[in-house]
């Protein structure tokens, strides 16, 4: 079977927030919050948009709005493995082999952001968003994660990402980078990864990513000059509600 160099774009989304509970089908404008976000992935153009989803309504919300879903186990440790379970019941053949991981809470998400994402690809086995920090705050706040970035001479705003942080990292002058966690995995990288147990820098900064680069995946990453608004609280579920309004 031939495979597809086009990627296919899977959203995860959950009911079970502590912060928001059933925030994929929070209302903004006459629309659940996750077909905003499936509305943002189509507008996209970059392939296939297909929601990995933990419970049945969720499914049903999406489905009603035209839109594809698939019912996944709800107990799924994280995201990952959630477009993880996905892929191999909608494609077990293999043939999709770029896979773009896009959060079901970000509404407001420009769509140029998962071409962006898709484009630093190259021949690392993952790729990233990176915005640069403006706001002297952010670069201290433990809940804004930071990434040390390799940038080459000819880089074109995509470098190798070396780390991932809480606190401010690197150390002196110079820009901080905040990342966006949207995530185009290689198929091949994305099977290795939920196979391997948590790390552990992964589990003392709490983040994912850290897995991957202690088992020495490449992870490219890109510079855009907007972070999108991701939907946590109320407060959060607000702003959303303004712009989209």
């Amino acid at each position: 079977m031939q495979e597809n160099l086009e990627p296919i774009i899977l959203i995860p989304a959950r009911l079970a927030s502590t912060r928001l509970p059933n925030k994929p089908l929070a209302e903004i404008a006459g629309l659940p919050m996750i077909v905003h976000v499936v509305n943002r992935a189509r507008e996209s153009g970059c392939g296939r948009v297909v929601v990995a989803a933990g419970e049945q309504e969720i499914v049903d919300a999406v489905t009603s709005a035209g839109a594809e879903a698939v019912l996944t186990p709800a107990d799924l440790p994280s995201g990952t493995d959630r477009i993880h379970n996905v892929l191999q019941q909608i494609d077990p053949e293999k043939k999709y082999q770029v896979i773009v991981n896009v959060q079901g809470d970000l509404p407001t998400l420009d769509p140029k952001l998962i071409k962006s994402a898709v484009s630093a690809l190259g021949d690392a086995d993952m790729s990233t968003l990176l915005s640069e920090i403006t706001d002297e705050s952010e670069r201290h706040n433990p809940n804004v994660v930071k990434a040390v970035l390799s940038l080459g001479a000819n880089h074109n705003n995509v470098g190798r990402a070396l780390y991932f942080s809480r606190a401010t990292v690197p150390n002196g002058d110079g820009p901080h980078y905040h990342h966006i966690g949207l995530y185009v995995y290689r198929r091949d990288a994305l099977e290795r990864f939920v196979t391997l147990p948590p790390s552990a820098l992964e589990v003392r900064e709490r983040l994912e990513q850290l897995r991957a680069l202690e088992a020495g995946f490449a992870i490219n990453a890109a510079i855009v000059d907007t972070v999108p608004l991701g939907v946590d609280t109320a407060e959060d579920l607000e702003k959303a509600c303004l712009v989209l309004s």
